[in-house]
Parts: C-alpha cells; sequence; structure tokens
C-alpha cells in the first residue's frame, strides 16, 4: 500500500507541475485584415502605461515581443504600419487536491490533501492599425507566474508566455 502512496503523490506533484508550466493561449484577429502588408511596428505607449505592472516586467515582456517581431522580419519604426499594446493581470489562486482511498484490507480509509497556492496572469497583446487606432488581432495567454525572486527565472517564465501567445501571430486563415 505505500507504493500505491507514492505513485498518487507522484502523479498528484506531477499534473501539478505540468499544469504549472504550462501557457494558454488564444488569439482573435479580423478576418477582413491582410497581415502580410504589415512590415513595420511600433510600441503604443498611451496603452503600455495603462498596464498596471512593474516597469521592470513591462520591459521584459516589450523586449520578447519586439525580439519576436524582428524574427518575423518586421522591423521598429516611427512610422509604423501596426501598433503594439500590452494589458495584464493576476490573481492568487488556491488548489485542492483531495486523494481519499479506502483500503478495504485494513478496514479503514487514508485521506491526503494538498494545497497549492500559485499567481496565475493572463497576458493581452494586441496588434492595433497604426491609422485608424482599431484592433486587428489580439492574444491572450493564460498560466501560472513565477514569483519567485530569481530573476533568471521569471525573465524566462515571461519569455515563455509572449512566445506562446506570438505563435499565433500572425494568423493564418483557415477554410
Amino acid at each position: 500500500m505505500k507504493t500505491f502512496k507514492k505513485i498518487t503523490f507522484i502523479l498528484v506533484t506531477f499534473s501539478l507541475f505540468v499544469s504549472c508550466a504550462t501557457v494558454n493561449v488564444h488569439s482573435d484577429y479580423d478576418s477582413k485584415t491582410d497581415f502580410t502588408k504589415f512590415k513595420t511596428f511600433a510600441f503604443y505607449k498611451k496603452g503600455i502605461d495603462k498596464t498596471k505592472i512593474s516597469d521592470i516586467d513591462k520591459r521584459r515582456i516589450l523586449r520578447a515581443i519586439e525580439t519576436d517581431l524582428l524574427a518575423k522580419g518586421m522591423k521598429l519604426s516611427k512610422n509604423p504600419d501596426v501598433l503594439v499594446s500590452i494589458f495584464a493581470k493576476s490573481k492568487k489562486e488556491i488548489d485542492v487536491y483531495s486523494n481519499n482511498y479506502w483500503y478495504p484490507r485494513y478496514y479503514g480509509a487514508n485521506f491526503g490533501t494538498h494545497i497549492s497556492k500559485y499567481t496565475e496572469g493572463t497576458l493581452f497583446i494586441d496588434i492595433i492599425s497604426a491609422n485608424d487606432k482599431k484592433l486587428l488581432w489580439q492574444g491572450v495567454g493564460k498560466g501560472s507566474l513565477n514569483t519567485s525572486k530569481n530573476v533568471i527565472k521569471k525573465e524566462e517564465r515571461i519569455n515563455e508566455f509572449v512566445g506562446e501567445i506570438m505563435t499565433k501571430y500572425p494568423p493564418t486563415l483557415s477554410k
């Protein structure tokens, strides 16, 4: 029976680790927009300034977005085709996992509870028309945040969030 307990503990721990490591991503866009015509971008300061996260994290996010867009062949410009804005929010989460199982051989029950506390974050990345300020594309990523004091791990998590979201840009029209 101790083996059963160990396996259950390992599975619960593994599922927590996997669920915390993933970024759930979706995007939405204006299907009438030809995204191939956009060659230049700039950051939309007015929108970014409204985001209530630290300036350090804003810079981390913007650097990651810039790196991604440059890798996709776009250029940073003072006269851009599109503007990039971000919005972020977070909330504290608590997950409670119970593994209540019965041991008929011993005529008793074993109850175990695992409590997991973490911060869940949501990052919105908006691509906006520079001419008329209309939203053309929005990518959203949701997952657990690295709230540790380890700067390297925090940057890696931000890069992971941005990277996962930006895989959806530019959108591909599926028929």
